[in-house]
């Protein structure tokens, strides 16, 4: 079975945490360092320090995955406005044999942002947001 990769993109309140969970894999995010005792508890302090845990869980898991064979998709939600953010799960991709699909989640749905980022925040997100076709 090929191994599969899938990097969701977006602004907070996009629906990337419901899109990614819909799909048949095991999930990671950044937000899910920020969750104690079933709340969410952002510190921006620990910014950098959820991000390293992030991706060390996915590392993680692609190394049990490579030796056990346990589930062949992972799936990665976090903001990634910018391509460099995505750089460290496509390197463990192409290490491990993973085929990497990234897909930006839009809120055409009317979903709402339930971290309370600030409206100056996203709208700064959404000028840095970096794609390519």
């Amino acid at each position: 079975m090929e191994k599969t990769l899938y990097i969701v993109r977006g602004i907070p309140g996009s629906g990337k945490s419901t899109f990614a969970k819909s799909l048949a894999g095991t999930h990671f995010e950044t937000d899910e360092f920020f969750m104690v005792d079933g709340e969410y508890k952002f510190d921006p302090t620990k910014l950098k320090e959820a991000h390293r845990w992030c991706q060390d869980s996915v590392n993680t898991a692609m190394i049990l995955n490579h030796t056990a064979g346990l589930n062949n998709c992972i799936v990665v939600s976090n903001t990634f406005t910018q391509e460099w953010e995505m750089e460290p799960y496509i390197q463990m991709a192409k290490t491990y044999d993973y085929k990497v699909f990234t897909v930006i989640v839009e809120n055409r749905h009317g979903g709402v942002n339930t971290h309370g980022v600030p409206e100056d925040k996203l709208q700064v997100m959404r000028d840095r947001f970096e794609f390519k076709l």
